[in-house]
């Protein structure tokens, strides 16, 4: 008999498989240049996105691509190197600066190749005029720490960069250019992932300002005096950089939710997605999946017993405790516990997909019935570790961390609940 952990899993590997670029882009390669073929990019997939497209690629080609250290893969052809995430390091801006200087000497025969998904925005780091990396890193922190949402980090990353929001692609001009998305945002937008290094920006630097008076977070005065400066605004719609240069979306959160609601109906569960791009605080959206599950539970609604709720997007934590050890999806599941506590026929899984759960080892966590009693057993008060932000070590004395090492893809979180 199949256990609710054995069938989390699989819902779990099923949403893995369908977000693996290698798949995709096989199917989605560009036509042959005249001249050169540059492959260039950045994001925990686009080592794997950069390997995909060199096995399929028939002809020459070179280039570069930047990933979180630990998700590197080997390519015969493409440089690739690794840098921090989610706070950029010294080897992300020496690697932005080699890519970008590879582009510029690209010419109107020539083909620039770009691979993009999520932790592109601080793997792809190069301060704009005035700043230093350091006044990067200090913003960074503030922002991971402030409980802003992906899309309002992103927007003040590029609107303080010198190769984001649009800017890689106006250096490529007058190339070609294919870019090749993995999305790990809210609604999938390619001017959010990764803060839009080859697309178009709609946002100005006074928005990126007010997310930063609205966070109350402190900035250098150079990072000011860029933010009101008109002349170094993003790259905007329009543009003639922009001409000719296709997107590819080849992964989207929906897909590996889809996918896992089929690996659902093949074990007899019905399965509600309740969305793709749902964003909050992780332990109050712990709270909401909840009150579903009991409702699934004591009324049959939405969906009768047995159930699985789906869910992705990306949630936030704002640091309130001792700043213990935790990403969002570990947060999320300590307080869907402290919810659920020792009720019978409710399991969980929630997990970040590129298998590291903020800046730990773990891709998340696991619980079923036995992980309150365990914790009990433990004589741990799991209130007092969510309270400290401290989701990875309470896991890991229950024993229900998930580990998975770095999946090679990234559309953001993915959790599923199953009531029985």
């Amino acid at each position: 008999m199949t256990t609710a952990r054995e069938k989390l899993l699989a819902m779990m590997d099923a949403a893995l498989k369908a977000a693996d670029p290698a798949v995709q882009i096989p199917l989605n390669m560009p036509a042959k240049p005249k001249g050169k073929t540059i492959v260039i990019g950045a994001g925990k997939a686009s080592a794997n996105m950069a390997r995909a497209f060199e096995k399929a690629w028939e002809g020459p080609l070179e280039g570069l691509v930047v990933t979180r250290y630990g998700h590197a893969v080997a390519c015969e052809k493409i440089e690739i190197v690794e840098a921090s995430h989610p706070v950029p390091d010294a080897a992300g801006q020496k690697a932005a600066e080699r890519i970008l200087e590879i582009v510029k000497k690209a010419g109107p025969d020539d083909l620039v190749v770009c691979m993009i998904s999520g932790g592109g925005s601080a793997l792809l780091a190069l301060p704009g005029p005035g700043l230093t990396l350091e006044d990067k890193q200090s913003i960074s922190k503030a922002l991971l720490r402030s409980g802003a949402t992906i899309s309002e980090m992103n927007c003040v990353r590029k609107h303080l960069s010198a190769i984001k929001g649009g800017r890689l692609a106006q250096a490529s001009a007058p190339a070609r250019m294919v870019t090749y998305l993995v999305s790990d945002v809210p609604g999938d937008d390619p001017a959010i992932i990764a803060s839009g290094p080859t697309v178009a920006d709609p946002t100005t630097g006074k928005d990126a300002l007010d997310i930063l008076r609205h966070y109350q977070i402190d900035i250098p005065t150079a990072a000011k005096d860029l933010l009101t400066n008109s002349t170094h605004e993003t790259v905007k719609p329009g543009d003639a950089c922009f001409d000719g240069h296709e997107t590819v979306m080849l992964a989207r959160p929906q897909d590996s939710l889809e996918a896992a609601a089929k690996i659902a109906r093949e074990l007899g569960l019905n399965p509600v997605i309740l969305g793709d791009a749902i964003e909050g605080e992780a332990r109050e959206v712990a709270i909401m999946h909840a009150g579903i599950a009991h409702q699934v539970a004591n009324h049959g609604q939405p969906a009768a017993k047995p159930c699985v709720l789906l869910s992705g997007g990306e949630t936030t934590v704002t640091v309130r405790g001792k700043g213990g050890r935790g990403g969002r999806n570990s947060e999320f599941l300590l307080s869907l516990l402290i919810q659920f506590r020792d009720q019978a026929g409710l399991s969980a899984l929630a997990i970040d997909t590129d298998g590291i759960d903020g800046s730990e080892d773990n891709a998340g966590a696991i619980i079923d019935p036995t992980s309150w009693q365990k914790g009990q057993d433990a004589g741990i008060d799991l209130r007092e570790y969510l309270a400290n932000n401290d989701a990875y070590s309470a896991f890991a004395k229950i024993d229900d961390l998930l580990v998975t090492g770095p999946t090679l893809t990234n559309v953001n979180d993915f959790r599923a609940i199953l009531i029985e």
